[in-house]
Formats: C-alpha cells, sequence, structure tokens
C-alpha cells in the first residue's frame, strides 16, 4: 500500500463496522457450503462403504468442477459493487443479471460434457469396480444442479457487490437444512439409495437458485433495470472473469501437487497432510471472509471514486488479517493434541502430522495479508495481475514440492514448501498494494 497518514479513530471504527457487518455474515456461509457434502456422506454412509466411495468420487469431481467457476461470484462482486459505489443501482443489477446468464449458460455447457461421459470421468479418476456405478450415477444426477449451483455462485456475487451478506447466509443454511431432510426422505423413505441423495441435491440447489432469483429480479424491478440477456454484457462478464479462473486453475494445481506429492512420502505422510489440508483449509474460511468484505468495500469505493477511503479500507482490513491469522495460528497451536485424535488413532500419523501442524500455525498471519489482498484486488477488478501472480507463484512452488522427495525430506518439509507458496503469494500481493497501480475509479474499470 502506498504511503498515507495513520487512519483518524472515526475512519478506523466506520471500517471495522462495516468489515464486520460483511465478513461474519459471509464466514456463516461459507461454513455452510461445506455441510452440503458432509450431510450426504453421513447419509450414504450408512448404504454401504461402497456407496460411500462412490460418493466421494463423484462430490470430489463436482466440487472441483463448482470451484473453478468461482470466479462468477468473485468478478460479479467487484463489478456490481463499482456501480453501487458511482450511484447505479440500476447498473449494478443489470450487470450483476449478465453473470447470472453466463452462469448459466456456463451450466448447461457442463451438463453436455458430464452426461455422456461420466463413466469415463470416474475411471479417470481412479473409482474402483465396485465404487463405479455409484459414482456415475450420483455424477450424472448431480450434474443436472450445477446450472443452479453455478447461478447461486453468480447471485451470490451480486448480493455481495449490493454489501448484502445477510441473504446469502439465510439462503446457505435453509439449503443446508433442506438437502439434509431431502436426502433422508428420498435414500431412506423413498429407497432410492445413492441416485436420492444426488435428487435431494439437486432439489435443493435448484431451491436455492430460485431464491436468489427471486430477490434479484424484485431488485432489477425496483429500479427499472432490464432482466433480458445482454450478448455484450455476458461477453464482458467472461472476459473479467478468465484471469480469475486462470488463478483459480493455478492455485487448484498446487494443491494436487501438494497432495501427489505427499503420496509418495507414504501411507502415514499421505494421510497426516489430508488432515493438515483438512485444517488449512478451515481456517481458510474464517479469513475468506475478511477478503469477501474486501472485495464488496473496495469496489464501493473506487466506484465512487473515493482512492482515499480504499486506501485506508485496504490498511485496515489486511490489519484484521494479520490480527485473525495470529489468533488462528496460536489457536492451532494449542488445540492440536486435541485437534488429531479426532481423525486418527495412529501414533505414526499423529508424528508427521504434529510438526505440520506447527507449520500452518506459523504461516497463518501470511495467510491472512495474502487473503485480504487478494479480496482487495478482486474488488478492485485487478485480475490480470492476480493472474499472472499466482502462475509466478506456481513457477516457485514446483520446483520447491517436488525436491522435498528428491531430497529425502518429510511432510513437515512439504508444508515448508506451501508456506513458502504463500509467502511469494503475499510478496506479489503487497508489491501491487503498494503500488497503487490498482486504484483505477470509476462505475466500470
Amino acid at each position: 500500500m502506498t504511503q498515507a497518514p495513520e487512519i483518524p479513530e472515526a475512519t478506523r471504527r466506520r471500517h471495522d463496522r462495516e468489515i464486520v457487518a460483511l465478513a461474519v455474515p459471509a464466514f456463516g456461509a461459507l461454513v455452510a457450503e461445506p455441510l452440503f457434502v458432509m450431510a450426504d456422506s453421513a447419509i450414504v454412509g450408512h448404504l454401504g462403504t461402497t456407496q460411500l466411495a462412490g460418493l466421494g468420487v463423484a462430490s470430489a469431481l463436482l466440487t472441483t468442477a463448482v470451484s473453478v467457476f468461482v470466479f462468477l461470484a468473485y468478478a460479479t462482486t467487484a463489478a456490481v459493487a463499482r456501480r453501487v459505489g458511482a450511484g447505479d443501482r440500476p447498473g449494478a443489477i443489470r450487470q450483476g443479471m449478465d453473470g447470472i446468464w453466463l452462469a448459466l449458460l456456463l451450466g448447461i455447457a457442463v451438463i453436455a460434457v458430464v452426461l455422456p461421459l461420466a463413466p469415463g470421468i470416474v475411471d479417470l479418476f481412479g473409482a474402483s469396480t465396485t465404487a463405479a456405478p455409484y459414482a456415475t450415477t450420483y455424477l450424472r444426477i448431480s450434474s443436472l444442479g450445477i446450472p443452479a449451483m453455478l447461478m447461486v455462485l453468480a447471485a451470490t456475487g451480486v448480493l455481495r457487490g449490493l454489501q448484502d451478506t445477510r441473504t446469502p447466509l439465510y439462503v446457505a443454511v435453509g439449503g443446508f437444512i433442506a438437502n439434509a431432510v431431502l436426502n433422508v426422505g428420498l435414500v431412506y423413505g423413498a429407497g432410492l439409495g445413492i441416485a436420492g441423495s444426488a435428487w435431494g441435491t439437486v432439489i435443493a440447489q435448484c431451491a436455492m437458485a430460485t431464491i436468489y432469483l427471486t430477490v434479484v429480479v424484485r431488485g432489477a424491478r425496483r429500479h427499472g433495470a432490464s432482466l433480458r440477456p445482454d450478448a455484450a454484457g455476458i461477453r464482458a462478464s467472461a472476459q473479467a472473469g478468465v484471469p480469475l479462473l486462470v488463478r483459480t486453475l493455478s492455485l487448484r494445481a498446487i494443491l494436487m501437487i501438494a497432495t501427489a506429492v505427499a503420496a509418495r512420502l507414504g501411507d502415514a505422510d499421505i494421510a497426516a497432510h489430508q488432515i493438515t489440508l483438512s485444517l488449512w483449509s478451515l481456517l481458510a474460511f474464517a479469513l475468506d471472509a475478511i477478503a469477501i468484505a474486501g472485495q464488496a468495500i473496495i469496489g464501493r469505493y473506487l466506484g465512487a471514486a473515493d482512492t482515499e477511503g480504499a486506501r485506508a479500507a485496504c490498511r485496515r482490513m489486511v490489519q484484521w488479517g494479520i490480527a485473525t491469522g495470529v489468533v488462528l495460528g496460536l489457536l492451532v497451536v494449542a488445540a492440536r493434541p486435541l485437534f488429531l485424535p479426532l481423525f486418527t488413532s495412529d501414533p505414526v500419523v499423529k508424528d508427521a502430522a504434529l510438526p505440520a501442524l506447527l507449520m500452518v500455525a506459523l504461516s497463518q498471519p501470511i495467510c491472512g495479508i495474502v487473503f485480504v489482498l487478494d479480496g482487495v484486488l478482486m474488488g478492485a477488478g485487478d485480475g490480470p495481475y492476480l493472474a499472472g501472480a499466482m502462475l509466478v507463484t506456481l513457477a516457485v512452488f514446483v520446483p520447491a514440492a517436488l525436491l522435498v522427495p528428491a531430497l529425502g525430506g518429510g511432510l513437515t518439509a512439504l508444508w515448508a514448501a506451501m508456506t513458502l507458496m504463500m509467502t511469494v503469494r503475499m510478496a506479489t500481493l503487497w508489491w501491487r498494494s503498494r503500488s497503487g497501480r490498482w486504484l483505477v475509479t470509476g462505475a466500470t474499470r
């Protein structure tokens, strides 16, 4: 960030109220999302091991497919927030509708690929011959809900851009409850087995999408915004999303390479890595909530041509990120002995995980800065820089990770490479924030 005078106390308190008001509901919505898969697993798990194995493969594929399109939420948040800041609420909703139409088109394209190719995709991901039929069934049925899932992402971005993170929280919690009830009723009550779980998820996702669309459509009618698809607007939404797609794919590649390296270290190490990665991902939700607040707040300030406000908000959010990272790191250190028995009783796995978890704890303040600045630059619409920075990070991480088994390192060394990866991300994002080049004002970037 560029040098600036200290933030006045009144301004700091106002930023704190804004951050809390947006971040806390966003955190609740983020936590609710993985509960869908957990509920499905708990219900399907009682059908049998092969059904659960099939669900594991199919849900991993679906989660990956949907997470690749998370740019629908990020890019839409930034674009809508800019127009809100510029005082153009009808234009903000119109911009959001372009994102929703893009989500629908992408969802239809995904269905067209997944339905005929589901058996081959399942085999490619190594499902056993007994689990593959269940995985194929679940994947085919659940893919019908992908347009709704992607529309939920885009609509969530619309509401975040409108500075509303409470509605997504209510919808996510309601969707989780509906999904659990439908799964129990269809899997056991109707006797549909794993197909019932898939249909329950599809119905819940479609209901969530319907609620979001109702909210957005009401806003559009209230402000006189058009709901019709606009080719130029949809194309602009897609162009804004491409750099964020590159960023997301690069991050996914890093996580996949880390898991592949851990698998080469041995069974105990890959088991310990899975536990460590699960905790790392859980901690990311808390930090990502601040990043989401950053997207909405920064976009609004820049739309209003208030660069000083954007700088001040950025500095305050970085302080929040660091403080949250320190607290999370201390919690990890304190909870390590209590956390591990929840996942394993194997002393070898525990011995491998304990020092790796310490690396996770030490890296949390770094992660706090990374997540916040990532959100700030997304809110500024600085996607091309984020894509380039992540490719640089990937280029640094790959040789570092591959050297771990080559030099006889263990899981702790691998997580040291993960910490290096986050440090590189922090350096690239910090340099950009200090340059001030992200401070581009106006209703559109």
